[in-house]
């Protein structure tokens, strides 16, 4: 479970279109545990496979990919469609201009292009007919070619910098997690640039392997934040592999192989810091148990390192915005 979760943003984000068309959301945010208090918290957050199920509850609902944010529909299949057109494709660049191809078939929908830049290579997104105030259809259709491609190669593919057409938004921290890479805005196109060596790399994937991606895709791939190679991320993936004992910045230093001095600097640097990375990963661990009702609430502040279930309830609602009971009774 060491995934992170998804801002309470990209839940009332998602929604917009959605609201725009009229559907009435109400009984699919229920189902899925989703109540009105936690939508309007700003510093709530979901796990991911509820965000999952609401992406794909909202495409059923209005039977468009694009969940109302396009200048037109596009029909709920069409991406699976598109991926059995690349799956045989020799390499990644073959994959990646075939993908897009199929796409520019159909009238007013979203224009990507793929050009070079001497070693680089720069996909970029029209969307200047996207009826999205909240950008998420921008953020959606660059994250999915993105991880797209790296599923493809079998490999993460590094990303040197994203440029997008609007200004920093208000959510704009959350970019850190979404294109870990430097970051332009106000720029006069929406682009992700890479190293062009990854276009001659071979595919490593198979109709046998695509029918288990395409049965939570693209979804999946929008609920899944890019940790990247930060050393956030990394100290992360280091205090993830045993939640049952919390070491100090010391130890971690000592693990690293370097100063508890250079170690906070480096996170300073990163606009972090120790004891929020942990805090960030006991709240995603509690959350976890909270919608499984696996462990009492003694039990999840026990295993978080809390001596007493009351400071584990006012943590929580510092991180959250909701006590740990309230976040139970709606998710259950």
């Amino acid at each position: 479970m060491r995934e992170r979760t998804i801002a309470s943003h990209f839940a009332r984000a998602v929604l917009g279109g959605a609201r725009r068309l009229g559907y009435d959301y109400s009984e699919l945010l229920q189902q899925l545990g989703i109540s009105p208090e936690l939508l309007d918290e700003p510093r709530a957050r979901i796990a991911p496979e509820q965000f999952t199920r609401l992406i794909q509850g909202l495409w059923l609902a209005l039977d468009d990919e694009y969940l109302g944010f396009g200048p037109t529909p596009s029909k709920t299949g069409t991406f699976a469609m598109m991926c059995h057109a690349v799956i045989h494709c020799r390499n990644l660049d073959k994959a990646l201009h075939r993908g897009l191809l199929f796409y520019s078939l159909f009238p007013d929908g979203p224009r990507l292009t793929l050009t070079h830049e001497d070693d680089m290579i720069r996909l970029s997104l029209d969307d200047s007919k996207f009826q999205d105030p909240d950008h998420f259809l921008t953020e959606s259709q660059l994250m999915v070619w993105h991880r797209l491609g790296s599923w493809l190669i079998g490999q993460r593919i590094r990303l040197e910098q994203a440029t997008f057409s609007y200004s920093r938004p208000e959510h704009g921290a959350e970019y850190d997690l979404l294109f870990p890479c430097p970051k332009v805005f106000s720029a006069t196109q929406s682009s992700l640039l890479f190293h062009s060596r990854y276009l001659h790399m071979p595919l490593l994937q198979d109709e046998r392997t695509l029918k288990h991606f395409l049965q939570y895709s693209p979804a999946d791939l929008l609920s899944r934040p890019d940790d990247g190679d930060s050393l956030s991320s990394q100290l992360r993936r280091l205090l993830s592999r045993d939640s049952t004992r919390w070491p100090d910045l010391e130890a971690v230093a000592a693990h690293l192989h370097i100063s508890p001095q250079t170690l906070r600097r480096h996170l300073r640097e990163e606009g972090s810091s120790f004891q929020e990375l942990k805090d960030q990963l006991r709240r995603d661990i509690a959350i976890y148990h909270l919608g499984r009702a696996d462990l009492s609430l003694q039990q999840i502040a026990e295993q978080l390192g809390f001596s007493e279930p009351s400071a584990f309830h006012r943590a929580f609602k510092k991180w959250t915005g909701l006590t740990p009971g309230a976040y139970r009774a709606q998710e259950n």
